[in-house]
């Protein structure tokens, strides 16, 4: 264990290693066992065509990579309310992503659950997590308007519910606002994850910069839970690369999505999420632009949905898509990261 008053710039570092390392030494034998179990990816029949070949590659690397995000957060001693509440809230939205994979594997198809089932338990997940953030972590429900210097109360509206002898504040404002958050990522990160390194790669990097506005806030616990994802995802991609020997699956993009939202929560940097997570908000609204459009039009917008797959038919490689993804992350990210770092210096 190491003291979170010590060298906490090492710390952070110290966690994105050691979790990189685990995930890329651990991974080599999860990617034999599911090949001994035949646990493979189901793929699109209306999809790419080159993605075709794809079908049967390991999937469920997630399981793998909240593992060690777990691990890592227990090793390094990381414990505070709210680290933990993020970590559940992950762990939640990564088992019913293994639930819709082994659905899927069992069946053959690639559907899982249904649409709704999966919405019906993130929302329980969300107000889950929401009401024991503000009632048991202390989360505030004031909200931050960027670029304003205005800040929004949610918790205004509230209801007591007494369980157990325990009153729970009930802030119904703030908790839609944490099931849009919730849900909306955790699903927005499974709509990116089409393209070997894509999910991975722009998670690592928005995680990074939630690292470091956790640092800025003095959260250690905090950047030190976001430095491991970061770390995780690392690791992973040294075997998702293209040609990818094994997917994350979808407990690896409902679970990291899940993550990324709550972390946007605990910092209290919800609406810049919009921004620091820009590229899956642009791949969430190419899909519903794409349906909606069609079903009033009966043309379509996008050669394909979701945003990457409409590069790829145009002709870009699946190598190039993802990389120029993770440049547009990068920069949507450090500029998140900037103008909260002036916002802060602000106040």
């Amino acid at each position: 264990m190491f003291r979170l008053a010590q060298y906490p710039t090492y710390q952070v570092f110290l966690a994105v290693v050691i979790a990189m390392l685990a995930a890329g030494a651990l991974l080599p034998l999860w990617i034999r066992l599911l090949r001994f179990r035949s646990i493979g990816q189901q793929v699109r029949a209306d999809g790419p065509q080159g993605h075709l070949v794809k079908q049967g590659t390991p999937t469920m690397g997630g399981v793998l990579i909240l593992l060690v995000v777990a691990g890592t957060y227990v090793f390094l001693g990381a414990f505070g309310r709210l680290s933990l509440l993020a970590l559940a809230a992950t762990a939640a939205c990564g088992l019913l992503g293994f639930i819709d994979d082994w659905a899927k594997v069992v069946h053959e198809r690639s559907l899982g659950l249904t649409p709704r089932a999966k919405i019906l338990i993130q929302a329980i997940v969300a107000l889950g997590f929401g009401l024991l953030a503000v009632n048991w972590a202390g989360l505030s429900t004031v909200v931050d308007l960027p670029l304003t210097g205005l800040t929004l109360d949610l918790g205004l509206r509230v209801s007591v519910v007494d369980l157990a002898g325990y009153a729970f504040v009930v802030p119904w404002l703030y908790l839609a606002l944490v099931f849009i958050i919730i849900v909306g990522t955790s699903n927005a990160v499974n709509l990116t994850d089409g393209l070997d390194g894509l999910a991975a790669g722009t998670v690592t990097i928005v995680m990074l910069a939630y690292a470091g506005i956790a640092f800025r806030q003095d959260r250690l616990e905090i950047a030190l839970l976001a430095a491991a994802i970061a770390g995780a995802c690392v690791g992973f991609l040294w075997y998702n690369s293209h040609p990818a020997d094994i997917f994350m699956g979808d407990t690896g993009s409902l679970g990291l999505g899940a993550a990324i939202a709550t972390m946007a929560i605990i910092t209290k940097t919800e609406l810049l999420l919009v921004l620091i997570g820009g590229i899956y908000v642009a791949e969430t609204l190419s899909v519903i632009l794409q349906v909606a459009f069609f079903k009033s039009t009966g043309r379509r917008i996008f050669r394909m949905a979701p945003l990457h797959h409409h590069f790829e038919m145009k002709g870009w490689s699946e190598t190039k898509t993802m990389v120029r993804f993770w440049i547009v992350t990068g920069i949507l990210a450090g500029a998140g990261f900037s103008l909260y770092f002036v916002e802060s210096v602000r106040r």
